[in-house]
């Protein structure tokens, strides 16, 4: 059986990511897990190795390159993504993301409340499903990987 990959883009302050893992693990989903880095601090650091910039301007742009590389390549080498938007944070990079996937024909799933989907009206008009709740998106796992 094929080991799907799914790419876990967005919101870094909750554990839906963890959630979801668990769920999939727990019905021994064939599924790998990949996603950007999480820890803020580290993220906003990828691009330090390449020198001290003259503003926090240069340095976040530093920093977005080098994490795009590893971004880039996970998104386009994933079967799906799950996009997650939550509602404390304006997540741009995840409407970045779903962008990529849209762009490059990879199926992705949206992942936020009712209270942002006006918003969210384009993103969510190109995924192939909106989930309020991680175990909405394991269940999708389990109908799209192991149906028969």
């Amino acid at each position: 059986m094929k080991t799907w990959t799914v790419y876990l883009s967005g919101e870094i302050h909750t554990d839906w990511r963890q959630q979801i893992e668990q769920g999939a693990q727990a019905l021994n989903l064939p599924v790998e897990f990949v996603s950007a880095v999480t820890n803020h601090e580290a993220s906003d650091a990828a691009g330090d190795v390449l020198g001290v910039p003259e503003s926090n301007f240069w340095r976040d742009h530093q920093s977005s390159k080098v994490n795009s590389i590893r971004t880039k390549n996970m998104i386009e080498n994933c079967d799906m993504a799950v996009v997650r938007f939550g509602d404390k944070y304006k997540q741009w990079n995840a409407a970045f993301d779903a962008g990529m996937c849209a762009a490059l024909g990879k199926p992705y799933i949206t992942l936020h409340d009712e209270s942002i989907i006006h918003p969210l009206k384009e993103v969510d008009g190109a995924a192939m499903a909106w989930a309020q709740t991680p175990e909405q998106i394991v269940e999708i796992l389990k109908y799209v990987i192991a149906a028969k």
